[in-house]
């Protein structure tokens, strides 16, 4: 899921009195000492079992004269190609002026290697549908910020990975291209909001793939799909968004490697608000956390066996390696919670909605929105009165997330209850309702963090008894995202992930 600029729409419901009368008629609705780094202990993977390599090595070949930027993005290309009719996770290519780029890269920390990006982001002369058929024929005129941030790497972008309508749901399944598919299992979903992102990675299209996470996004997907996902601390990264009264999403990536999103990190974090650069993190570190292990939803929504199972291996996992571990509960009504998290979701649903009815030049009904996006809307007209309240809410929230930590490091939570669903669990033209509560049962962890401003990350250090990915999900306060990088450094050298790869891959 991704953020929402909530502008006036959160003010007042009446900027949006022209606006309704087109939705009624539509279909139903710690501490903080920084880690010491041990740099000779640092986890070097060089690639996996079928060959494929990590960015960071990819620089080293192309350093080294093993191979030049144009080799990479061909090879890149052809997996891309192969792998679209199955998993479809491409909104757009851009081949051809990839191919130009590659054969003079521009300069950066990652020059000249192949990538993806979003398709929330506006990348100069590259179509951004934002997962909507009404945004069809929208060309970006210019970068925005964080594509700025992301061409100052020297990447190499293939075009737009699939993203569901505006990000507003945890499946990749946008009727403008169809179901993103989950390579570990075709019959399912790779999650969402950065769902196309995920699944070119778990399929080695591409080593990593820039995402975004405003109630999981880069979490979930990296879940589900075997990857290793942080989502930053608030203010960490370029933002594309106006501030907003709770800034929510963050910008970053989904890799196969821990390595590959510390240096995208180093390369591209721009911090703001009084938060501090993280630098670039290389390794584990010697110091020994307090983890406070909370495998309940706050909702109690159902947990599922492998999952469960799951997540209390990583816990013996962090007490082998020397932590301690604490059994915890989340004290936060959950239902509450999700209530007011909502309502604020829903506000980004009728703004996206009103700004795609006017690019479209047509009143917002089901010709060019989906029935997920105009139900969100419909919803938060008849409860607009409700905003500034819920404002409140969650901007208190911060200071009772950061309280927890008077007695421990880290949470450790399942990503999501379940390992990956099926695709059409949580279509967006499903019935809304049914629809609504699959996704708070499956998505039930990720986003008080987002709320809080949290840093969090999703590791792919258990899998289930059928072979798919489930992810376990480590958190701190904003501004702890090198602790967290630190950790996951030990965690990946613990417990390889990287030759683990789907029977589908490019």
């Amino acid at each position: 899921m991704t953020d929402h600029t909530r502008r006036t729409i959160l003010k007042s419901g009446t900027a949006l009195a022209a606006f309704g009368p087109g939705l009624v008629a539509c279909a139903p609705p710690t501490s903080k000492e920084t880690p010491a780094i041990v740099t000779e202990q640092t986890h070097t993977p060089r690639g996996t079992a079928t060959g494929f390599q990590d960015g960071l090595r990819q620089i080293e070949m192309l350093a080294n004269g093993e191979t030049t930027s144009l080799e990479l993005t061909q090879a890149a290309i052809a997996r891309a190609k192969a792998s679209q009719p199955i998993i479809n996770a491409i909104a757009t290519d851009s081949y051809d002026t990839a191919l130009s780029e590659a054969a003079a890269p521009p300069p950066g920390a990652f020059s000249g290697v192949p990538t993806f990006i979003k398709d929330l982001i506006d990348w100069k002369g590259v179509r951004r549908m934002s997962g909507s058929r009404a945004l069809e024929s929208h060309i970006a005129a210019e970068d925005d910020a964080v594509a700025t941030a992301w061409r100052e790497m020297g990447i190499i972008s293939l075009g737009k990975s699939t993203t569901p309508e505006e990000g507003l749901i945890s499946s990749t399944e946008p009727l403008v291209t169809g179901a993103t598919r989950n390579p570990w299992d075709t019959t399912r979903i790779p999650g969402g909001s950065s769902g196309g992102a995920a699944a070119l990675v778990a399929a080695r299209v591409v080593p990593f793939a820039h995402a975004s996470d405003g109630g999981g996004s880069i979490r979930i997907p990296a879940a589900c799909c075997g990857l290793f996902g942080l989502k930053p601390s608030r203010d960490a990264m370029a933002s594309s968004r106006p501030p907003a009264p709770v800034s929510i999403s963050i910008n970053h990536a989904v890799t196969l490697t821990v390595r590959d999103s510390a240096a995208l990190f180093a390369a591209s974090e721009r911090p703001a608000n009084g938060l501090s650069a993280t630098g670039h993190i290389t390794g584990p570190s010697t110091r020994r956390l307090k983890i406070a292990f909370a495998p309940e939803p706050s909702t109690g929504a159902p947990l599922d066996s492998d999952t469960r199972a799951g997540l209390e291996r990583t816990a013996e996992l962090c007490r082998a390696m020397g932590h301690e571990v604490i059994d915890w509960k989340l004290p936060l009504n959950g239902d509450e919670f999700s209530d007011k998290f909502l309502l604020y979701w829903a506000a980004g649903a009728a703004q996206f909605a009103q700004e795609a009815a006017k690019f479209a030049g047509q009143p917002p009904s089901p010709d060019i929105l989906e029935p997920w996006t105009l139900s969100l809307a419909m919803q938060f007209l008849s409860r607009a009165g409700e905003i500034d309240d819920v404002v409140a809410y969650l901007q208190a929230y911060e200071g009772i997330y950061n309280a927890y930590f008077d007695d421990f490091d880290v949470i450790l939570s399942p990503t999501v209850a379940t390992v990956a669903p099926k695709i059409g669990e949580q279509a967006p033209d499903g019935d809304f309702e049914t629809v609504m509560q699959n996704v708070l049962n499956f998505a039930a962890f990720t986003s008080p963090m987002n709320v809080s401003g949290a840093a969090s990350m999703s590791v792919p250090v258990q899998w289930s008894e059928a072979g798919l990915p489930i992810g376990s999900m480590f958190s701190a306060k904003r501004g702890d995202d090198a602790m967290l990088l630190a950790l996951a450094y030990e965690l990946e050298a613990a417990e390889p992930w990287i030759d683990r790869v789907p029977d589908l891959f490019a």
